[in-house]
């Protein structure tokens, strides 16, 4: 943490407080009230913590107001246009950008891992086909500790090396698995001789029956949605992961507890959301209708996928997504596709009215990567679940980093209890 000789002074009861004030690299300055308790006998209220810094960090940087994402400070549309999701994985996981060497070694070490222990197929036949995707993915990536338990011990730095290549590179295998087993087709093996992109479509789409071709324009997109979604500062799943493995808990079960974090709607299911408000419209005559009620602030319709919590400016990394959603459109086409009419056409009459313009209301990353997966056949069931393997690194990065702290310490938020104070017991026959 950053040294300072700032500090800020808090007048409590007739008694002045001096709280060291700690200024980061980028951001605003932090106020350190650790001791603050302890000194004064209070505590701070802050609900949601979104005004609270829980931990320092070096891996990635958010400021929404000026809709800048960096990764290890380079900027995130820098990433995604120039570089691809496995080196972004090295990035996040080890600080800076690999040399050609040390890439290749890294991509042959996810890729020799990307086969699951075989046993764990009878696992997912313990679940009903109609199970979600994102609820198989949980039991499956909590129980990879029964599997894999030369990889838990979080105090040996080989284990959790091994447990981080694991995990990054067998998430693909288990969404994949999840996906087929709930449309009731046979497991497909990953492949070494395809990228990380190709091959979890490849496990999602072929089937023994007939040849499968990955096109590279849908690996690129594919590719582009994973980097895009790699790491997202301290989010509510991020914090999950941190809060468990706080508690000295296997990496396993942090990265299933940040999954299941994850499959809330409010956090991971907005790209899940913005094809449901598609479907809602319906079709392109009824645009304008919808348009009117977003305008309307009596009216609790919202577009979704349009504009965003954290960034009050723009999406850094809708730009990035838009190139590749075109792409994809222009390769597989919108005719046959109500839903992706819909979405082109509303796209195309936000970006051009004033009324978003000036809310900066613009299309969103969520908003891009439904489309993508729409277009590609993915189930909105399947939004999250791919979400989630994409977040793996940054969750892996953001709990290697806590576990090797000195700071670290088991998480103990505190409260502003309302409840009724001491009282006496009553014997139930005078109740």
């Amino acid at each position: 943490m950053t040294d300072t000789k700032k500090t800020a002074q808090l007048s409590l009861n007739g008694e002045t407080y001096e709280l060291p004030i700690f200024s980061p690299t980028a951001g605003p300055d932090v106020l350190d009230i650790r001791k603050l308790y302890a000194q004064a006998g209070v505590f701070t209220y802050d609900p949601g913590f979104t005004s609270t810094a829980s931990c320092d960090s070096t891996i990635t940087y958010i400021d929404g107001n000026e809709g800048i994402l960096l990764h290890r400070g380079y900027p995130i549309d820098q990433l995604a246009g120039k570089s691809h999701y496995l080196e972004v994985c090295y990035l996040l996981l080890y600080g800076e950008l690999p040399t050609a060497t040390q890439l290749e070694d890294f991509e042959t070490r996810v890729t020799r891992h990307t086969m699951v222990h075989e046993q764990m197929h009878n696992f997912f036949r313990g679940f009903r086909r109609d199970a979600h995707p994102m609820a198989t993915m949980v039991g499956v990536v909590g129980a990879m500790s029964a599997f894999y338990h030369d990889s838990t011990d979080i105090a040996d730095p080989w284990q959790r090396e091994v447990a981080a290549i694991r995990l990054i590179a067998k998430l693909p295998t288990i969404a994949a698995m999840a996906y087929k087993y709930s449309i009731g087709q046979p497991f497909v093996y990953p492949r070494n001789d395809l990228d990380y992109a190709a091959n979890f479509l490849n496990m999602c789409f072929s089937v023994p029956a007939e040849n499968y071709h990955v096109d590279p324009i849908l690996a690129r997109a594919m590719d582009r949605i994973f980097t895009l979604h790699a790491d997202h500062e301290q989010n509510a799943s991020t914090s999950t992961v941190r809060l468990a493995s706080s508690s000295g808990a296997n990496p396993f079960a942090c990265i299933a507890a940040g999954i299941a974090c994850l499959w809330g709607p409010a956090h991971g299911g907005a790209n899940q959301a913005c094809l449901e408000m598609l479907k809602e419209i319906g079709s392109v005559d009824r645009i304008p209708e919808f348009i009117a009620r977003a305008k309307d602030k009596n009216d609790p319709f919202r577009l979704m996928g349009f504009g965003h919590r954290v960034y009050k400016n723009t999406d850094p990394r809708a730009k990035v997504l838009k190139q590749s959603a075109d792409e994809v459109l222009e390769l597989l086409g919108v005719e046959d596709n109500p839903l992706l009419q819909v979405a082109k056409e509303l796209e195309q009459t936000a970006l051009n009215d004033p009324y978003f313009i000036e809310k900066k209301l613009f299309p969103n990353v969520d908003f891009y990567s439904g489309i993508i997966l729409e277009a590609m056949g993915f189930p909105t069931s399947m939004f999250t679940p791919i979400f989630a393997l994409s977040r793996t690194v940054g969750w892996i990065s953001q709990w290697k980093e806590m576990i090797g702290d000195p700071q670290n310490k088991i998480g103990r938020p505190r409260q502003l209890y309302l409840g009724d104070t001491e009282r006496d017991y009553v014997d139930i026959e005078n109740r």
